[in-house]
């Protein structure tokens, strides 16, 4: 689990494809200080299982479900990526609660330049707006953000000089891809709901 609190902002080093998945290395020096084999890193919202970890860098490999659902699919030596490391108990929550489980992908449709912070939405082709409200918690390339405003097909969030600075979201231009994981509460009430009245209907 993670709670959407950027470490650092690391650099995928190399990519080695195969038909169906592929093998990443990640330079991140402060989240593989203490990183060991079978340990969770966020890499741009997405949990990967280290393997491999040496001094600054670590392994992962991508299946490729997690390649058809996130933007890491378009990863190549360069990409700058947004690391955390699983959050450990008796830790402060200081986002929300983040499963690094990719939902989609959105893009940036909209950037607006405040005096102190900016404005941006996103576009989702998904149906995963149904999960988004106002206030509400998402994640965006593992960065825990508010939700500002939604519609049926897009939502906005504001991002202060901190997140621009410190995250890969300050770099994100219009037409940029981004990974999404929407909160997995609102999943689980539909889920229930849904049994709840499908069972209601087969009752009458």
């Amino acid at each position: 689990m993670f709670t959407g609190i950027v470490e650092e902002v690391g650099e995928i080093v190399d990519v080695v494809t195969t038909e169906d998945a592929a093998r990443l290395r990640v330079r991140g020096p402060l989240v593989t200080s203490d990183a060991r084999p079978g340990d969770s890193i966020s890499v741009n919202g997405v949990c990967l299982t280290v393997v491999d970890p040496e001094t600054g860098e670590f392994g992962v490999d991508v299946m490729g479900e997690t390649l058809r659902r996130s933007s890491l699919a378009g990863a190549t030596a360069g990409t700058r990526v947004n690391l955390e490391r699983a959050v450990a108990a008796g830790d402060r929550l200081g986002g929300h609660i983040v499963q690094g489980h990719v939902d989609g992908t959105a893009t940036v449709a909209e950037r607006v330049e405040h005096e102190q912070w900016t404005t941006v939405r996103f576009r989702v082709e998904s149906g995963l707006t149904r999960y988004v409200v106002e206030k509400g918690s998402i994640a965006v390339d593992g960065v825990s953000l508010t939700v500002t405003e939604v519609d049926d097909d897009s939502f906005a969030v504001g991002l202060i000089p901190t997140t621009l600075r410190e995250t890969t979201l300050g770099e994100r231009t219009v037409g940029s891809t981004v990974n999404l994981e929407v909160d997995v509460v609102a999943k689980y009430v539909e889920r229930l709901v849904g049994a709840h009245t499908a069972g209601t209907s087969q009752g009458k």
